[in-house]
């Protein structure tokens, strides 16, 4: 994605070797870019931020307990926990979503 190369050309790690193309950059997952003197042009792009989330569609929620199980219980397990609707699972595994 174009903005995890959004990286300030002092903070550039180094990724490919001296002389390399643009399209060998990328071709190894790498950012290019070549407007700055004496900084890596061929660099590591940042590292995704991820984040939990409970997802708000109760029928999209993967069941992480069991019948009749505790909030902190589920809590403990590392789980979301909603008593409501009837007929879903109320503890149940987080999403994980791409800031």
């Amino acid at each position: 994605a174009k903005c995890q190369c959004k990286v300030v050309p002092r903070e550039r790690t180094n990724c490919g070797y001296p002389g390399i193309s643009a399209a060998e950059c990328k071709k190894i997952g790498c950012c290019f870019n070549a407007s700055v003197p004496s900084v890596p042009w061929c660099y590591n792009p940042k590292v995704k931020k991820v984040k939990k989330v409970c997802p708000n569609d109760p029928y999209n929620r993967i069941n992480c307990g069991y019948p009749g199980i505790k909030p902190r219980d589920c809590i403990r397990k590392g789980c979301c926990f909603r008593a409501h609707p009837a007929g879903v699972p109320w503890c149940f595994y987080h999403r994980t979503v791409e800031e």
